[in-house]
């Protein structure tokens, strides 16, 4: 830990740190703000949790503070959520200098957006698709001047996904610019794009045998794949009556599922909020505030809601369905033991996941421990949630709720004046050839992880 004033920030920020009670900067912060502030270009990576947002976001605005004039930075990240939260740290910590900002994301007006582009706001914080969008169809606004380009999340932005819509981007952006890329996981596209890079780039990657934090108790659950939500709902009912305050988020992959267990939890007793990409944005935002404020104390969330997000009182994580991806792991659990709090996190297990958790488990350099769970408490409430289940089953699928999904991926795809048929067969294509190649990356991995320690242990 170190004191703002000596990384070269001017008093007015460092007053408005104090002023929401930040004192001392973390490692990130001591080792990144000098070289931001010098001018050089970035990479800092370090575990959730870390102020990587005060990172770029401080010496950002006391640049802006020297020469003000708009549109002066652009952040990208992955999500909608965690675009607002950023906008709101931008918000406070640029109040002294009456700073400009927008956030340009989907679910949300493009007309009213594009006026706000068109005022010439001096942060831009967006997601790739909707500023893609406006590139596309907006001639109010140019990114020709920007000083500040910063990737939040980039390993997650940089995995090609977005690859269509960065190249838009990139080709709006000026030669001469800052680039700051900020993640939790160090990934071999960063380690390209620093090795690429036009000019020298300062790399700050907090070295840990163990990926998650230490103040973290990481634990799993093994149950048969049928009785599984009667798990939960017995992990939950256990953790309440020890933490009666307490928060938990449970995550799982489909947006589907997500809302049947939603509706399944609230149902037998558990009063909860969920997030997924099939809910409005305005919805999601107001789960999202019922959440962070502690009027829900639980959140059933896909991996929309696995980075970034900063909700300090959650106590425990809840792996519904364990990750495919073993870093995916390491992004939901950071949403709890954050800031050295303390915090826990279960993975319910099937016996079909048991690789997918020793790969977990080789990434993170821990082995997680047996979460005790009374079978027999489970068995009596089996019957009540199974059924509750289908009926909420039976409801969703009176809604249409898969279809409007698939008829919203087409609309968009017909006001791009594209043929949706054929555009979502590229897609499902490009999706099975990116998933094949990070299976193959993870396998490639684990082999040389277990090479490394074999050698080690002959040496």
């Amino acid at each position: 830990m170190g004191s703002f004033e000596a990384l070269g920030l001017k008093p007015w920020i460092v007053k408005q740190c104090q002023m929401v009670g930040i004192e001392n900067a973390t490692p990130i912060q001591k080792e990144c703000i000098p070289q931001v502030l010098a001018g050089k270009d970035c990479i800092g990576c370090a575990k959730t949790g870390s102020g990587k947002t005060l990172a770029f976001a401080l010496p950002l605005l006391q640049v802006l503070s020297e020469d003000p004039y708009g549109i002066f930075a652009l952040v990208l990240t992955p999500t909608r959520e965690l675009a607002y939260q950023i906008a709101d740290q931008f918000q406070i910590m640029g109040k002294p200098i009456g700073l400009r900002q927008c956030v340009i994301v989907g679910g949300m007006d493009m007309m009213r957006q594009g006026m706000e582009l068109s005022k010439r706001p001096h942060v831009v914080i967006s997601t790739p698709g909707r500023l893609y969008d406006h590139l596309g169809s907006c001639a109010t606004f140019t990114l020709k001047k920007i000083k500040f380009l910063v990737i939040d999340e980039a390993d997650r932005i940089l995995s090609g996904d977005f690859d269509e819509q960065l190249k838009r981007i990139f080709e709006a952006l000026p030669e001469q610019r800052q680039n700051l890329l900020f993640s939790a996981t160090m990934t071999d596209t960063l380690d390209k794009v620093r090795k690429v890079a036009k000019k020298e780039m300062f790399l700050h990657e907090t070295k840990s045998e163990v990926s998650t934090v230490e103040t973290l108790k990481q634990h799993y659950v093994l149950c048969p794949t049928a009785v599984k939500d009667g798990y939960l709902v017995q992990v939950i009912r256990k953790f309440k009556e020890d933490h009666p305050r307490g928060s938990i988020m449970v995550f799982t992959k489909t947006c589907k599922n997500c809302q049947l267990l939603s509706m399944t939890l609230n149902e037998v007793g558990f009063t909860n909020v969920c997030l997924h990409g099939m809910i409005s944005q305005k919805l999601r935002l107001v789960a999202l505030n019922k959440f962070k404020s502690n009027n829900v104390k639980i959140l059933i969330a896909t991996d929309v809601a696995s980075r970034g997000l900063d909700i300090p009182e959650v106590e425990l994580v809840i792996n519904h369905t364990v990750p495919n991806i073993p870093k995916d792991y390491v992004h939901r659990v950071g949403r709890t033991a954050r800031a050295g709090r303390g915090g826990s996190a279960v993975t319910l297990v099937t016996p079909n996941d048991i690789n997918l958790l020793h790969a977990i488990e080789e990434l993170i350099n821990t082995k997680l421990t047996e979460y005790p769970v009374d079978e027999k408490e489970v068995s009596k409430i089996f019957t009540e949630v199974t059924v509750t289940r289908r009926q909420a089953e039976i409801e969703l699928d009176e809604t249409d709720f898969m279809e409007k999904k698939e008829l919203n991926k087409r609309k968009d795809i017909v006001f791009a004046g594209k043929d949706p048929d054929r555009v979502l067969q590229k897609k499902d294509k490009y999706k099975k050839k990116l998933r094949k190649e990070k299976i193959k990356a993870a396998i490639k991995a684990r082999t040389e992880r277990k090479k490394q320690r074999e050698q080690a242990a002959s040496s």
